[in-house]
């Protein structure tokens, strides 16, 4: 079985090892506009090793953001800043991800270290955000409104319009965002998909939202390139999502075009209790992977080089996507490089601090 170590190809997209910058909100953006921080942020992440990069969550429309500092590509003019920060990952060896999104009910918030709460108007917030069916995520957040088929439309070509801009930044790889109570996992769960159309009710209409997406992005995507879809495999309450429906779910997404999916969870229900603890969402990776035929990413408190590494080797899955462990450690695939004894990838202006043996950039291993 290969290692953590070893490149993977998916599609014509060769990873240089098994490691990957989970999506992660950095709730910096100026009218949905990459800018200095997020260069740093991304090209760091490349330099310390990384094989796959991948950019926050993305909203394909202003009113699809999480919040009013959120990353877009809802506008031709969101395209450059995005690519100047895929051309200093590429030159540090790392593949450039991003993560299209639309936040549903859980839109126009503030800030997490502003409290995350509602964000109101004189602080860029708005009013009418959508959703499946008109039920707000939580006491103290907006009443969305529910969507009509015209709605539906607009928000899936958002999607494949989305994906285009992506592609014109340079982007190789795209992930879908229908996780953590977000809109395409809004309308997979029954506990917040109450429709009585051919959107609500049954498992197969509530996964037609995010097959019309990924259709849509598919005839938009190069065929040559990857296609990711992070899921939450369960809602963690009675009567919601779970795994059994994302197993389904993966086979018929596989069919559609989909080269991997980025199993988590949660995210959907305000008080749900989740069993936190060292890889304890691995599991569903390997669920997944083994009942759906298709490739894995593993996430959830993996901190451990030797963890990951036994991930990988154990056939759990084929990726291991990394989110706060990168946030205090950029360069946290140099030391599991290190404390494997791999050769890692070290930029030739660290050598210095390299394990003996460690091969120059552009020479042969």
């Amino acid at each position: 079985m290969p290692g953590l170590f070893d490149p993977l190809t998916i599609r014509s997209v060769t990873l240089r090892n098994r490691i990957t910058v989970s999506p992660m909100c950095q709730y910096s953006a100026t009218g949905g506009q990459a800018n200095n921080w997020h260069l740093v942020h991304y090209g760091s992440r490349a330099v310390g090793g990384a094989s796959l990069v991948m950019v926050e969550a993305t909203a394909v429309t202003p009113q699809g953001r999480i919040s009013p500092y959120d990353l877009g590509l809802w506008h031709d003019t969101q395209v450059e800043p995005l690519a100047r920060i895929v051309r200093v990952m590429e030159e540090h060896g790392a593949v450039p991800g991003i993560q299209l999104a639309h936040a549903g009910r859980k839109a126009s918030t503030r800030r997490p270290w502003e409290g995350g709460n509602t964000a109101p108007a004189d602080e860029g917030g708005w009013e009418d955000i959508a959703a499946p069916t008109a039920m707000p995520f939580a006491d103290g957040h907006l009443m969305p409104l529910s969507l009509d088929q015209a709605g539906i439309t607009e928000i899936v070509k958002a999607f494949a319009d989305a994906a285009r801009r992506a592609r014109a930044a340079g982007m190789r790889v795209i992930e879908l965002h229908a996780a953590h109570g977000y809109l395409i996992h809004q309308f997979l769960s029954p506990l917040s998909n109450q429709r009585t159309d051919q959107y609500g009710g049954s498992f197969e209409n509530r996964v037609r939202f995010v097959r019309e997406i990924v259709q849509a992005v598919r005839a938009k995507w190069p065929e040559k390139l990857p296609l990711f879809v992070r899921i939450s495999a369960t809602d963690w309450t009675d009567g919601g999502w779970d795994i059994a429906q994302t197993v389904e779910l993966a086979r018929l997404l596989k069919a559609d075009g989909v080269d991997l999916m980025d199993c988590s969870s949660g995210g959907n229900v305000a008080k749900a209790k989740l069993p936190l603890g060292p890889g304890y969402q691995v599991p569903f990776a390997e669920q997944v992977r083994r009942e759906a035929g298709i490739a894995t990413g593993a996430v959830g408190l993996i901190t451990d080089a030797v963890q990951a590494d036994e991930i990988i080797r154990g056939g759990r899955a084929d990726l291991v996507l990394l989110a706060r462990e990168m946030l205090r450690d950029p360069y946290w695939p140099l030391r599991a490089a290190r404390e494997l004894e791999q050769p890692g990838h070290w930029p030739a202006q660290y050598l210095r601090a390299a394990p003996k043996g460690t091969p120059a950039p552009g020479s042969r291993t």
